[in-house]
């Protein structure tokens, strides 16, 4: 077992497992029929979370294995949209290491979701959500779309403007991309349950725990309870 310095506190009592009973719409599992690598694992070494020239937090050491699901928590300002843009590849690393299956590179490929879901308003929903997967080279099927839709609270939207739809229904367009996004080892996603109703957060944090199951890891802020996360990494320990 991994040794995690105090700040990192797995949670007990969440089965890391989803029982088809987490929400009231019927999950189908088969976008998961190809189990990620097991061994896959991320590990940051004495990491710095620096914003410009502002060093946020200081020597962070986090392990996360295949199957986790762990909630990134900390004031605001500690630095958590700021580790996420590193672990990205989008903000360099300055001091410190990270780790992917034991060597020094970064996540290839993580499905990253910020705050800023990367939605274009004069595009319908469907042109966005594959505009968003062809940047994982996928292509969506008509009735696979329909389903990541249907999933999103979104079934019907196909062909409509994103300038006609709410905060929640356009953060919906940009969370449907993870009905596709078993390929991907790693999602790293920052604040996803903003502007979610409780029906939506449950399908969302069900579909973390099926992504988890089948050997994906999740890193995710939320300023909300994260019911199905099995570690946290508090940031606020690692303030300068």
């Amino acid at each position: 077992m991994p040794s995690f310095r105090p700040a990192f506190l797995p949670l007990t009592g969440i089965e890391p497992v989803f029982d088809g009973h987490f929400c009231d719409m019927p999950m189908n599992l088969s976008p998961f029929d190809a189990t990620l690598p097991h061994d896959a694992q991320l590990t940051c070494r004495g990491l710095d979370v620096i914003r410009g020239e502002v060093v946020l937090c200081s020597d962070v050491d986090l392990t996360l294995n295949a199957g986790d699901i762990c909630h990134l928590t900390g004031e605001n300002g500690t630095g958590k949209t700021t580790l996420l843009h590193q672990l990205a590849g989008l903000l360099p690393i300055e001091q410190g290491e990270v780790l992917w299956q034991g060597q020094p590179m970064l996540p290839p490929q993580p499905v990253y979701i910020g705050h800023q879901v990367g939605i274009d308003s004069q595009l319908t929903v469907a042109q966005n959500l594959r505009f968003l997967l062809a940047l994982y080279d996928v292509t969506p099927k008509a009735d696979a779309l329909a389903e990541a839709l249907a999933w999103a609270g979104l079934a019907g939207f196909d062909d409509v403007a994103c300038y006609q739809l709410s905060a929640g229904q356009t953060r919906r367009v940009g969370l449907a991309r993870l009905w596709f996004a078993h390929v991907c080892p790693l999602w790293l996603l920052d604040e996803p349950l903003t502007a979610l109703d409780g029906a939506m957060i449950q399908r969302l944090e069900a579909r973390m725990t099926q992504y988890a199951a089948h050997g994906g890891t999740v890193l995710v802020t939320s300023h909300q309870t994260l019911q199905v996360a099995n570690k946290r990494l508090d940031l606020t320990a690692f303030m300068v």
